[in-house]
């Protein structure tokens, strides 16, 4: 599988970067386990670059899948943590259920924020850059899905990395357009940072035209690498085959989308809680009950945890 450098870091990652979230709590729910067992069938197949976060509590899932394997693995994670004290705290707690001395990439996990992220994170940001210096961490990063936050990281010093939405639909993005995403995308390359991309397919709903929306952002000027949820061990051999170069037939593609959506069970109060962890701003609280705006939603699955009575399910 073709590899390359992160931008000016020394991690060398391979193009499939197998996104960890899906399998977690939060979506699937897959038993830890059978979660380990496709991630480290994923990496014993060549896949050299996992991305998780705090919130997605895969870091276990992760760890189990590593035992014994002795080939480099890149883990990216990510905090929500805004001050100095509460980010060394997540790197903490990631190293030790990681079971890692270092971490490769530490993100800003910055999702819904807008550009004014940097000034409100900057004791967590520098937190990282204390760690990095340490030798805790390798890189650090930020993960983005407002376009305005790509723009103004390009010119920002402490980020070697950045992770932004990106989708040939434009779906997911906040705070501008696709195009001006795109034109964070190539000021961040301009800048030596390292790229990769997440929500090529939209959250699923690009997935009947799978193959033009993987080439719609392996078009996009410096991205290294995608990262490619997966739940199933078919959608792994298909990401493997495909980001191999690999011929693929009629018969190989998907089909049928599951019809996939968020469930807000009949318990919900209308707290509201959910409406602010969405990053992409698709659910209110209406008469007392959530509603959902499928048009806005990419099934990211923020919600579900955000949620103090459970009321809400990805099905």
């Amino acid at each position: 599988m073709k590899k390359a450098y992160l931008g000016q870091t020394a991690l060398q990652v391979t193009e499939l970067c197998m996104g960890i979230l899906p399998m977690g709590p939060n979506q699937k729910h897959l038993p830890q386990a059978e979660g380990a067992k496709l991630i480290r069938q994923g990496v014993e197949a060549g896949i050299n670059f996992l991305d998780t976060a705090e919130m997605y509590l895969t870091h276990s899932y992760i760890e189990e899948a590593l035992r014994g394997f002795t080939p480099e693995v890149i883990i990216a994670s990510k905090s929500v943590a805004a001050t100095y004290d509460d980010m060394q705290k997540s790197v903490e707690k990631a190293r030790q259920e990681l079971k890692r001395d270092t971490i490769d990439i530490f993100h800003i996990h910055a999702a819904r924020a807008d550009a004014s992220v940097l000034q409100q994170r900057a004791g967590a940001i520098e937190a990282l850059v204390d760690l990095k210096a340490k030798g805790v961490i390798k890189a650090v990063g930020i993960s983005l899905h407002g376009a305005d936050t790509c723009i103004a990281v390009a010119s920002h010093p402490a980020f070697d990395v950045v992770f932004p939405i990106v989708n040939k639909l434009g779906m997911g993005i906040i705070n501008g357009t696709l195009e001006d995403m795109l034109r964070g995308i190539e000021l961040c390359r301009q800048a030596g940072k390292g790229l990769y991309a997440m929500k090529s397919l939209a959250g699923g709903h690009l997935i009947g035209n799978i193959i033009d929306a993987f080439a719609y952002v392996q078009a996009i000027p410096g991205f290294t690498s995608i990262a490619v949820g997966m739940v199933e061990e078919k959608e792994l051999l298909f990401n493997l085959k495909y980001f191999r170069g690999e011929e693929i037939t009629a018969e190989e593609l998907p089909k049928v989308q599951e019809e996939k959506r968020i469930q807000v069970l009949s318990y919900c109060i209308g707290c509201g809680f959910c409406t602010k962890a969405c990053p992409n701003f698709a659910m209110t609280v209406v008469d007392g009950k959530v509603q959902v705006d499928n048009n806005k939603c990419i099934l990211c699955g923020y919600c579900s945890p955000a949620c103090p009575l459970f009321a809400l399910r990805l099905v």
